[in-house]
């Protein structure tokens, strides 16, 4: 399973890229193997205002449908344009093409929770 050392994760099954006061939010490898074939993405949050842990959007799998947490407080200022029409990129390259939105992170959030690649690893067993 692939797992960037240089990204954080939530126990969620989001990973997250912090570039200055911007985050880029995608899923990670383990969470797209265990949903299977991604065929549909539902974002309706770009330009919201949300608190960690608050529901973002889904993403739609042949099999289920998942929600998707925030792992910091901020404002969604983007939505991958290229997943309306290419979904499969979560399954394909869930760390590069396949990200999901970019966050604007708030003021007071808290990086605290976020886990290292090591410990994302160790919580899945």
């Amino acid at each position: 399973m692939n797992t960037p050392a240089e990204l954080k994760y939530t126990r969620d099954h989001e990973w997250i890229k912090i570039d200055g006061s911007v985050a880029t939010i995608g899923i990670t490898d383990f969470a797209q193997g265990e949903l299977g074939d991604i065929v549909f993405v539902d974002i309706d949050s770009v330009d919201d205002e949300l608190a960690a842990g608050d529901v973002f959007g889904s993403v739609e799998a042949v099999k289920t449908v998942s929600d998707l947490f925030l792992p910091l407080a901020g404002t969604v200022t983007e939505f991958n344009a290229e997943l309306e029409d290419q979904p499969e990129l979560l399954n394909t390259d869930p760390y590069g093409k396949g990200w999901i939105i970019k966050l604007e992170i708030g003021a007071d959030a808290d990086t605290s929770e976020l886990l290292s690649a090591e410990q994302y690893q160790e919580s899945l067993g």
